[in-house]
């Protein structure tokens, strides 16, 4: 039977989600862990591949098992003591034999978050900007991304993907409230598929709308133009955030 995990990971700890290497990845912590419990080599296939130090408040991945499974609640609570601090395993959901974790996905959503004040609290899930945005500007250059297709000047260079074309729903820029009342913002953006660094090339870009260096013009210019060279600077890993995932035949609670 194939089953779904519902997991949320701290990127910091982790070279990514994939496997690899000579390096501690989301993956085989998960793969290594259910092996340990139930006892066979277990492959996960999760819903995307988050680059180092990208954290994930939901991910999903799923795995094969035809034998019946052990509790539920006594697995969950082996597989995050297993897994240690830095992975929340939150359910395992029994789906049909060829549901598929990556393909199924209908919607992905990603956040990133900009403090507008240094907090020694949010270094780690955020980028510190000492500068002033003109957030106005920003959403109106955020607002031409849905009504684009072809994302090839945000797409990493030289990457496996088939097609730049992806189906943008929503992009836009929010005060951040924080529990440490720290001001913020925070970009918000929803898509059926995202190019590998997309997120962080197009909030790259849009900051620098914000910061003045380019006009909504010039930013229209950049996605015509489909040249990653002409597009603003990848933003850090640390303050983006695989947000949510939604699936037709898995309740989504947003």
């Amino acid at each position: 039977m194939r089953r779904f995990i519902k997991l949320s990971y701290n990127g910091s700890a982790y070279h990514g989600w994939q496997r690899q290497p000579c390096a501690s990845s989301v993956q085989q912590t998960l793969e290594e862990s259910l092996e340990t419990i139930l006892r066979q080599p277990i492959q996960v296939t999760g819903a995307g591949r988050t680059d180092t130090g990208v954290h994930a408040r939901v991910m999903y991945a799923h795995f094969d098992y035809d034998s019946e499974l052990p509790d539920r609640k006594r697995l969950i609570n082996g597989l995050n003591r297993i897994c240690g601090g830095s992975i929340g395993i939150s359910d395992i959901i029994d789906v049909h034999e060829e549901a598929h974790a990556r393909f199924d996905a209908t919607l992905r959503t990603y956040k990133y978050f900009v403090a507008l004040e240094k907090s020694p609290f949010l270094n780690d899930v955020s980028w510190y900007c000492p500068r002033d945005l003109d957030v106005e500007a920003m959403n109106e250059a955020a607002a031409l991304l849905i009504n684009t297709q072809d994302f090839t000047s945000f797409a990493k260079l030289h990457s496996d993907a088939k097609t730049n074309i992806c189906d943008v729903s929503e992009a836009r820029w929010d005060t951040w409230d924080n529990q440490y009342g720290t001001p913020g913002l925070v970009f918000t953006i929803s898509a059926d598929r995202f190019l590998r660094n997309m997120v962080r090339a197009v909030t790259g870009t849009l900051v620098d709308v914000g910061r003045k260096k380019i006009t909504l013009s010039q930013f229209e210019k950049i996605i015509e133009c489909k040249d990653r060279c002409a597009a603003g600077t990848s933003m850090p890993a640390q303050a983006l955030f695989l947000w949510d995932i939604k699936y037709p035949y898995i309740e989504n609670e947003g």
